[in-house]
């Protein structure tokens, strides 16, 4: 049986900045239905978003990863690690879009975000980052924290 969320951060889940910011940002993700596309939507989303830096120039791309990983860094060596592997991951699929990158990027990214909102309207709540932008970066480990929780990986 997978752990639980407390079993998953230790003894005292409440006192760490990364589990009370995924404690919130679960408050407005309980519907099994919005769960489902945030899952699918967050990570479009997120390689959307290089593919539409990476498109403006590679280094902003680059630039926006390495930012991210510091945010990162300072929660979770573990989401740290988990984010810089998908962060090149997603860094290698953009750059395999090619001449693309600008079209694809933008249309995954628009779709992406229409899914979050009808998400949202099917869980009767406003996204997270409507009340602090960091629930953007929030986002991603929120995903990464369900699958952690079924393959038993304590962060």
């Amino acid at each position: 049986m997978p752990p639980t969320l407390a079993e998953a951060t230790g003894p005292s889940p409440a006192t760490r900045k990364v589990d009370q910011l995924l404690a919130h940002y679960g408050e407005s993700h309980r519907h099994p239905t919005n769960e489902r596309i945030h899952f699918v939507a967050i990570p479009l989303i997120m390689l959307s978003l290089l593919g539409l830096l990476f498109a403006a120039h590679p280094w902003a791309a680059y630039a926006f990863a390495a930012a991210s990983m510091v945010y990162y860094a300072r929660l979770s060596i573990v989401f740290l690690l988990a984010m810089a592997a998908l962060s090149l991951l997603g860094l290698a699929l953009v750059h395999a879009m090619g001449e693309h990158v600008l079209i694809i990027s933008a249309a995954i990214f628009v779709g992406a975000w229409i899914a979050q909102f009808v998400g949202h309207k099917l869980e009767g709540k406003k996204p997270s980052f409507f009340e602090d932008l960091q629930y953007l970066w929030v986002g991603p480990i929120f995903v990464l924290s369900k699958l952690f929780l079924k393959l038993g990986i304590r962060w």
